[in-house]
């Protein structure tokens, strides 16, 4: 362990929030702006009722990467995105994407969201 970089823990954590929330930002914005097509595209992906599914989604994604970049309810927030992320995984296992151009940024947000909710947003 490098001890002297331990005195940037916080603002390695804050970067990391900030990052993922603009990945979210980004996602649900579109989401959020359209929730007919959403709502028609969530259940083409077989979630029903489509309506009810795209928007908790685009809830989520949306007012949740700015509750993240304001700093409030990160680990609630984080955990909550990290469920999303884990079904969105599991889907994409379900239709038989590959890790590589698949489901492998996917992973990586899973384990980001977890290390918010554990340790908070910095």
């Amino acid at each position: 362990m490098i001890t002297p970089l331990l005195v940037f823990k916080n603002w390695g954590l804050l970067f990391l929030r900030l990052m993922v929330a603009i990945i979210f930002v980004v996602h649900g914005w579109p989401k959020l702006k359209d929730l007919k097509t959403n709502a028609t595209n969530f259940g083409l992906m077989g979630f029903k009722p489509g309506w009810l599914w795209g928007t908790i989604v685009a809830l989520l994604e949306s007012v949740g990467s700015v509750l993240l970049i304001l700093g409030l309810g990160t680990q609630l927030v984080a955990f909550l995105l990290a469920i999303l992320m884990l079904v969105a995984t599991i889907w994409k296992l379900k239709l038989g994407q590959k890790f590589v151009s698949g489901y492998e940024l996917d992973l990586l947000l899973i384990a980001s969201l977890l290390a918010l909710a554990t340790s908070g947003g910095g």
